[in-house]
């Protein structure tokens, strides 16, 4: 399979591919200060909530390798201030904010031995998210592929792919663990509007991967369920409540609703640092509202009058009771999701 680098931490700077850019050019960008790291997320040159997360902490990391600190007091103003900024990149991916409390957390273990120790050990922390999140990704792919049968036609939206992740992927790393289980699988693609996140990213993945994939317009997604062309649903996730409500990209509770309407399996792929089980379900989660320009043009080519109104949720809240079962690095957690959930977060 192939590994793209989503995102890496090169010569004490910051290494991302532009998911902006894909898949007409491959190109990766370097940042030498966190307010770059921080812009890169806001604006989705990274995108997807593992992958958020690492760029969060990468971030932080960064920050205080350049800041000018002559003593502790004077790096805790400018951690604080590093922090709060990555902190209001993006509201509803909770791994962002997972992320940000983690590194707090370094910070605070290590702080006494001086700057150089939290540089050295705020970058070695970055470094061990990114691992441990492929590592999960793994995990989820050969729980997930368990579900699967030896022949199976998947829809996805979205990406939940190595681009989202640190590697590997959270949805396609239970297609990509099907596949390398001797599995045939075939993929239809919703292309996800308005940022086409599948059409121009799950099917660039999939393609590199040279696995078999079909790319359908989102409103496509009822006939096929209908036609009896789909045997089941996996997405990813960016936070999930205690009673198992999923906050996805915008469109995912329409498939959510056709799968279960058409008897559809509809799994959701997510690590445990997507879990918020501070909330008891989805309406406590925030929903990113986006610049209507995403929705008036694509690629700079405009597709509505130029004034008139336009909403951009970036997220909707799939309620758990169209959800089959939550795949996660730790097993696969199945209904009641109140009590499943949080004995597999126990287990962390």
């Amino acid at each position: 399979m192939v590994m793209v680098e989503t995102i890496e931490w090169k010569d004490s700077a910051v290494v991302m591919i532009d998911q902006r850019l894909l898949p007409s050019r491959e190109v990766y960008n370097r940042y030498t200060d966190y307010r770059g790291v921080a812009e890169a997320i806001r604006t989705m040159v990274i995108r997807g909530a593992p992958a958020i997360g690492v760029a969060a902490a990468m971030g932080i990391a960064l920050g205080i390798q350049k800041a000018e600190a002559r003593n502790l007091q004077q790096l805790d103003e400018q951690f604080r201030r590093i922090c709060d900024e990555i902190s209001r990149t993006r509201p509803t991916a909770v791994n962002l904010f997972w992320a940000v409390e983690r590194m707090k957390r370094v910070y605070g273990q290590v702080r006494s031995r001086g700057v150089e120790a939290v540089r050295a050990a705020l970058v070695a922390e970055s470094l061990e998210m990114k691992e441990e999140d492929i590592r999960a990704n793994r995990a989820m792919g050969r729980f997930g592929q368990e579900l699967l049968p030896s022949e199976a036609r998947i829809l996805t939206h979205c990406n939940a792919g190595a681009l989202a992740t640190a590697g590997y992927g959270t949805a396609l790393g239970v297609i990509r663990a099907a596949v390398e289980a001797g599995k045939r699988v075939h993929v239809f693609v919703d292309e996800t509007r308005p940022f086409l996140q599948g059409a121009r990213l799950t099917a660039w993945e999939l393609q590199a991967d040279q696995i078999p994939a079909t790319v359908i317009t989102d409103n496509m997604a009822g006939h096929f369920l209908h036609q009896g062309k789909i045997d089941c649903v996996i997405v990813g996730a960016d936070r999930i409540a205690a009673n198992g409500d999923v906050a996805n990209k915008i469109g995912t509770y329409s498939v959510a609703v056709l799968a279960k309407e058409n008897g559809v399996p509809f799994f959701v792929a997510a690590p445990l640092s997507t879990f918020d089980l501070s909330i008891p379900d989805g309406n406590h989660i925030p929903i990113e509202e986006r610049d209507p320009e995403e929705v008036r043009r694509i690629q700079g080519i405009p597709l509505t009058p130029p004034d008139i109104p336009v909403a951009n949720p970036a997220f909707d809240i799939t309620p758990h009771r169209y959800i089959g079962a939550i795949i996660t690095n730790r097993g696969v957690a199945r209904p009641p999701f109140s009590e499943s959930l949080r004995r597999l977060a126990e287990t962390a």
